[in-house]
């Protein structure tokens, strides 16, 4: 317990720097978003109104330290201010609106690649030498190549040149969402490329960690004497080889289900999929400080909340932590 204690308080402490420069970094950007918005409305806004809504935004001519405290405040009663690029929608809103879209994409494809890259890692490492190490200069390929890169080969095979799988949003706009089968189709046809994509392009990562890590565990003394003890080659493989061969992986795949609530922007943006990812693009092309502000909190607290998972579950799987933690 005390170890679990230790990491709740540095990740405690995590979360205030990462509040903290969440405050500071959209200020540091230059130009005035406020300013945007009044060019937007071509200057047909009053002085006061002004003012209300620089104090609505959080960057009033108040000094840093007040501007702060303010938005402690706000956070601490769940307030994330209003947007300025979908003004007047509170940012609240418009991250509910986009999150499960984001989940619901980068999430499923995150899990499956993460399964089936860690299946057939451990089969790479436990039949080296056969036809599965074929599958390595493919892997080795797939790591160097950047999302958006097989995102657009997608398009251009078969959105554009098949017309298979439609190349943008999340649904038909012959469709009426709701909890229809019509609707889940339409959205099960649009995500199909993009998960396909994300599928893809970070399965290498799980394929080649988890082969190297468990070719270096298999010569580990603790697997030699289980084979020497008659164990089915199943359970030598699974329980006491792959077993200890993931934990690197957890890390791996607790920072990736962080990101997942920021989604993976490249990858939505080619197919413009109304995901975290774009909301977070709109942000910052038109400097809106409380809508990048509460993405960015929102990612990094979900990262937090990952890792400390993978920390409970390095309790449960190595008996190691939990002897130091006593």
């Amino acid at each position: 317990m005390r170890f679990l204690a230790r990491r709740l308080g540095f990740y405690l402490l995590t979360a205030w720097a990462a509040v903290t420069l969440n405050f500071l970094i959209p200020r540091l950007m230059p130009g005035d978003p406020v300013e945007l918005l009044v060019a937007r409305l071509k200057g047909n806004v009053d002085p006061a109104a002004i003012d209300a809504m620089r104090r609505a935004f959080g960057i009033s001519d108040a000094g840093l330290w007040q501007q702060y405290v303010d938005y402690l405040g706000n956070l601490a009663h769940g307030e994330l201010g209003r947007s300025i690029t979908f003004f007047p929608t509170e940012v609240s809103t418009v991250i509910a609106d986009s999150l499960p879209w984001t989940v619901g994409l980068v999430g499923v494809a995150t899990l499956i690649s993460y399964l089936v890259g860690t299946a057939l890692g451990v089969l790479m490492a436990w039949k080296r030498g056969t036809w599965l190490d074929g599958v390595l200069p493919a892997a080795t390929f797939m790591h160097a190549v950047p999302y958006f890169w097989v995102a657009l080969a997608l398009v251009f095979v078969f959105g554009v040149t098949l017309q298979w799988f439609p190349v943008s949003r999340a649904y038909g706009l012959d469709v009426m969402p709701g909890f229809t089968g019509e609707f889940a189709g339409s959205v099960l046809y649009h995500a199909a490329l993009p998960a396909v994509t994300i599928v893809v392009a970070s399965m290498a990562d799980r394929i080649l960690g988890m082969r190297n890590v468990m070719v270096t565990t298999l010569g580990e003394d603790y697997v030699v004497m289980a084979e020497a003890k008659g164990l089915t080659s199943r359970r030598v493989m699974w329980a006491y080889a792959a077993r200890n061969a993931i934990l690197p992986n957890i890390t791996s795949f607790a920072l990736s289900l962080g990101f997942v609530v920021g989604g993976s922007v490249l990858t939505e943006i080619v197919f413009s999929y109304p995901g975290i990812g774009s909301m977070l693009l709109k942000g910052v092309e038109n400097e809106d400080f409380p809508l990048m502000q509460g993405i960015f909190l929102v990612i990094s607290l979900a990262v937090l909340v990952a890792n400390f998972l993978a920390d409970l579950a390095y309790v449960v799987l190595d008996p190691r932590t939990r002897q130091e933690s006593e």
